[in-house]
């Protein structure tokens, strides 16, 4: 039986994003045209399809990851800080991802089935979300050209 784990990961959230955009629960809010990733980052981000791959970005990292919190996701989808410190001589600091991003992105997933609260933990992926992630990576491994992973399939 073919798991996320055998799947290209690019590969997997790309499909992942494209089953996620068929979900009602999952959809971009009215906000995120005003928002930034990262408090290093200056303008909003610009892929048409960022909301439902962030989404699907998310669920595989709290499958692989699980139980996880708010906290340590913005330390994984935060960058070395830039911008203002150009030109000084001090090193360059972690800034985090945005943590209002990540945590709607998580609620719409606990909406749809796909992830659930474990109390005093973080969050862990539901056997919905497990049975999605296996059946999307199933789907990519079965439309890939390369005979070494479709071995897997």
């Amino acid at each position: 039986m073919t798991t996320l784990y055998d799947a290209p990961v690019d590969d997997l959230i790309e499909a992942a994003a494209e089953k996620l955009a068929e979900e009602p629960a999952i959809e971009e809010p009215d906000w995120l045209k005003f928002t930034k990733t990262s408090a290093d980052r200056e303008l909003p981000p610009e892929q048409d399809d960022f909301w439902t791959r962030r989404a699907a970005s998310l669920l595989r990292k709290v499958a692989v990851d699980g139980p996880v919190g708010i906290g340590s996701l913005r330390t994984a989808y935060g960058t070395a800080k830039q911008g203002s410190n150009r030109y000084r001589v001090r090193p360059r600091q972690k800034v985090g991802g945005s943590g209002k991003i990540i945590r709607t992105a998580l609620q719409q997933l606990e909406e749809a089935g796909y992830v659930e609260t474990a109390e005093g933990e973080g969050r862990v992926t539901t056997g919905e979300g497990e049975s999605f992630l296996d059946q999307t990576a199933t789907d990519v491994l079965e439309n890939i050209d390369d005979p070494e992973l479709a071995r897997y399939a």
